[in-house]
Parts: structure tokens; C-alpha cells; sequence
């Protein structure tokens, strides 16, 4: 059985651990006297000019190794897993979990909850710190784990340990302090149930991240999602117009208060709120630097902006007629049937707009990152889609040309006879339209 460490999976010809005699299935145990748990512990200690390696060979002898070398010089390992070792999974039961209301018919890597502090700061995943103790937020600190992003919900000690259902969920205002005093930066997020931690209770978390600035850069007030597939879950309910615009009303208030004090408002209200409020997205200056794109916040008006600069160089007529479709969710619908207006303006080209509901997990679902191939085969049946289907990028999961229920776009150009072309954004379709090069 052999000790802890990181085990190499191959070295680099002719680096420093190749001409040390260090060879794959030898386990690096220690660097510097310290054991090592993850690659962050590795790139951390070996960014030094003079690094002890403590080596576990194959056959089982220890070796220890002095080396020198410049401070950024690699010494050509890889590990096992990239030396991540198992991933942290979430230890809660938050009332509001999206992965545990989707259907059970999906991949099974989609249940699979991560609550991994390492991840956060190296993907921009959010956590919860409810599995997270002193050892570990000494470590983000020693370590300069920043900026981490952070699940706050509540700063209320009881309500988010009943939110949660995690005993240890109530601690979270000591954690950030304490990080904060370490000095890193935090982005946070509140996920938003109407009754529950909106009102006085958002009222109250938003003031007490406010103190802990400038360690808390943002947060980001996010809407609950709810599927249909909530059988035996906590009894929850949606935004309505009157709601959302309370909820807006709350953000600004704090946002005036903030660009007093701090002159930046550091609270935002994802776009979801203003759309369903039926209110016009804030100004880009109003966005602070757009730090939570990744939570829907900012992007319609990264989006009309950018369509902005490209409209006004837009060509009156194409030489050959065309005939396109775009797919949408009912979310972004009223966003992009004006643009789709305009650019049917430009004489030979006619592009359909088709809002599609999400039948897969609930019309209460409206994003169009969260429609699947289903919606589209479903939505989409008997239409005349023209020569080319515009979807957008989101739909995809990341790194995979696959739609969430594992559909395919080559499936869905099969059955609907019609070629599809993933977009990002405006100038990505106004290229694919053929407006310009």
C-alpha cells in the first residue's frame, strides 16, 4: 500500500525530474518537508529556486532530492487526474437545488454536486464554505486562494442553516470575515425565493456584505429556479412582475447607498429580474466592470450594446436571398425580436425568430442555456426553418457538442432537415447571416 501523494503519470524528456531518474508510477510525496494534496499544493511549493522533493519509487524506495533551479523553471511532471484527487461534492440539501428537481432520465455526471473550494478559485465555481473548516480557510489564506466566489444566500445564521439543510451553514459571516482580513476578494451570490430570504431578510444580507468591502467585490441577486420535476420538495413559488420590480427596487436603493460610500454599487440584480419586471437593463457604467457575467448579470446589455456598434454598419441588401431561423428561450424573446426586426430591414434576407418554451423542464424555466434537444425537435416540428438554424452557443454544455439531454446538433439538423450553427453573441450571427466578413 503505498504512502499519500500525487502520482506521475510522465515527465518531461530531458527536464529537471527526467534527468533526476523520477519516472511515471513514482509518487511525489512531499515538496519542501510538506506533504502535498493537490497541485496547488505542488505549484505553489515549487515556485522557489530551491525545492526538496521527498519521491516514492516504484519498488518502494524513498527518495529525497535537492534541487535548484530558476523560480518560474517547470520540472516536468504530470500527475494523475492533473493532481486534483477527488473532487469535493456538496454536503447540503438547499430547498432550492437545481440538480436534485431535474429529471432522472439524464447522464449521471449531471447529479453530481461539487462544493470544492480549489475549484472555485481556479474556475470561478461557486461555493457554500459549509465543508470548509479552519485548516482549510487557513490554507485559501496562506495560499492567496483569490478571488474565491461564494454562495451566500442569507447572512442570517438560522434561516441559512434551514435553507441549506446544513447545520454548519450558519457560521458564514465568520468565514467571510476572516477572509476578508486575509485578503481575499470574494464574489457572492444570493439565490432569491420570494418569502423566504427576499424583503428585510435580502435587506439584512445585503448590509452585512456591504461592511466586508472592499473583500466582497459583488453580489449578484439571482432569481430561484424551479422545474417541474419537484415532487416531495420544498414548497416554493416563482418572480411575478410585482415581485421582481420590488426586488429591483431594493437592489437600487443599496446600489445609491454604495456609490455613496464606496462609489461602486457592488449589488446587481441578474437580468432575469429586469426582464420579468418588464424594465429596461441599467447603462453599461452602471454595471461596475460586469464582475458576474457567468451569473446572468450584465449580459443583455453586453449584448444590445454590442449590437448597437454593429447595426450601424449593417448592408441594405445581400446579393443572394436568404432564409434563416434563430431559436430562443421565452426569457430572451422580447430581447431579440427587435434585433431580429431589424435585421429582416436588410432587403434579401429573412430570418425567423422562434421563442421556444421549455417543455423538458417546465415553462417556469425560461433560459435558453437550459433548453434541450427535445424542445427543439418538439418546438421546432413542422416549421419552415429556412437553409440554417442559429442556436445559441449556451445551449451546448461547455466542451461538449452535445445539448444537455445528450442530443446532438447533427441530430437535430437530421430530423429537422436543416443545418445548425451554434452563435455567441451579435457579431457572431451578423458573420453567419453573411453581413459581413
Amino acid at each position: 500500500m503505498r504512502d499519500r501523494g500525487l502520482i506521475i503519470t510522465s515527465v518531461v524528456e530531458n527536464s529537471i525530474a527526467g534527468e533526476l531518474g523520477i519516472q511515471p508510477g513514482d509518487v511525489l510525496l512531499q515538496v519542501n518537508g510538506r506533504e502535498i494534496k493537490d497541485i496547488l499544493d505542488y505549484q505553489y511549493l515549487t515556485a522557489d529556486e530551491n525545492v526538496q522533493l521527498l519521491v516514492q519509487k516504484y519498488n518502494g524506495e524513498h527518495w529525497l532530492l535537492e534541487i535548484e533551479k530558476d523560480y518560474d523553471e517547470s520540472l516536468g511532471l504530470a500527475f494523475r487526474n492533473g493532481g486534483w484527487g477527488a473532487t469535493r461534492r456538496c454536503g447540503n440539501k438547499c430547498i432550492f437545488c437545481f440538480v436534485d428537481q431535474m429529471p432522472g432520465e439524464m447522464r449521471r455526471t449531471l447529479y453530481i454536486k461539487d462544493d470544492d473550494y480549489r475549484l472555485s478559485f481556479v474556475q470561478g465555481n461557486f461555493i457554500t464554505l459549509t465543508n470548509v473548516g479552519a485548516a482549510e480557510l487557513e490554507r485559501i489564506a496562506q495560499m492567496r486562494m483569490s478571488p474565491l466566489y461564494i454562495s451566500v444566500h442569507t447572512t442570517n445564521p438560522a434561516l441559512r442553516r434551514e435553507i441549506m439543510g446544513n447545520p454548519r451553514a450558519g457560521q458564514i459571516m465568520g468565514q467571510l470575515r476572516y477572509l476578508a482580513e486575509a485578503g481575499i476578494e470574494m464574489h457572492t451570490q444570493v439565490v432569491l425565493c420570494p418569502g423566504i430570504n427576499d424583503g428585510p431578510e435580502l435587506n439584512r444580507t445585503i448590509g452585512d456584505l456591504g461592511e466586508l468591502w472592499p473583500a466582497v467585490r459583488s453580489l449578484a441577486v439571482v432569481p430561484v429556479g424551479l422545474t417541474t420535476s419537484r415532487r416531495g420538495l420544498y414548497n416554493l413559488s416563482t418572480y411575478d412582475r410585482q415581485k421582481a420590480r420590488a426586488v429591483l427596487q431594493e437592489v437600487q436603493r443599496w446600489q445609491k447607498v454604495f456609490m455613496t460610500g464606496y462609489q461602486y454599487p457592488l449589488v446587481f440584480a441578474s437580468d432575469e429580474f429586469y426582464l420579468l419586471a418588464g424594465e429596461p437593463v441599467p447603462a453599461a457604467e452602471d454595471y461596475g466592470g460586469f464582475p458576474q457575467t457567468e451569473n446572468g448579470v450584465g449580459l443583455v446589455r453586453l449584448f444590445l450594446d454590442e449590437w448597437q456598434q454593429l447595426a450601424d454598419n449593417l448592408p441594405r441588401r445581400l446579393d443572394t436571398p436568404v432564409h434563416y431561423s434563430l431559436v430562443t428561450g421565452t426569457l430572451a424573446g422580447p430581447v431579440l425580436a427587435p434585433v431580429v426586426a431589424e435585421l429582416n430591414r436588410i432587403a434579401g434576407l429573412h430570418l425567423d425568430l422562434h421563442v421556444l418554451e421549455n417543455r423538458f423542464f417546465g415553462k417556469t424555466v425560461t433560459v435558453a442555456g437550459l433548453l434541450t434537444g427535445q424542445d427543439l425537435l418538439q418546438g421546432l416540428a413542422g416549421r419552415d426553418l429556412g437553409d440554417r438554424l442559429f442556436i445559441p452557443g449556451v445551449m451546448l454544455r461547455d466542451g461538449d457538442q452535445v445539448f444537455l439531454d445528450d442530443i446532438t446538433p447533427g441530430e437535430i439538423s437530421s430530423r429537422l432537415n436543416v443545418q445548425v450553427s451554434p452563435v455567441d453573441g451579435p457579431e457572431e450571427l451578423v458573420c453567419a447571416l453573411g453581413l459581413r466578413q
